[in-house]
């Protein structure tokens, strides 16, 4: 089993208003570090970075639950995981999201 780290931000902002901004595509690049100087191109049914850490990436469709997971080829033939939800913290939002440490990744 890998080890893992939860990692969450509070945002005040209705959980519902901020799901339907941030699950779009064009909206990931603007907060996943990986993307963050990529430029997404469809390929089938997911995604490919142009440029930045990642590869290929695949998303969760648009669903009435908030979930935002995605799945991350970084061209070293193995796909991580990243589960991520957006949930109601009062009248603002909790994003949540499990990272796994990879084998052979560094603590930093």
């Amino acid at each position: 089993m890998l080890s893992s780290q939860i990692v969450s931000q509070t945002i005040a902002r209705n959980w519902l208003d901020l799901y339907e901004t941030i699950w779009k595509l064009d909206y990931f690049a603007k907060w996943a570090l990986g993307l963050s100087s990529s430029t997404l191109e469809q390929e089938g049914s997911s995604w490919r970075a142009r440029s930045g850490r990642c590869g290929q990436v695949r998303f969760t469709p648009h669903n009435p639950f908030s979930v935002m997971d995605h799945w991350i080829d970084s061209g070293f033939g193995k796909e991580v995981y990243m589960p991520m939800r957006v949930i109601a913290n009062e009248q603002g939002a909790e994003i949540i999201m499990v990272v796994y440490r990879q084998p052979l990744m560094s603590n930093e």
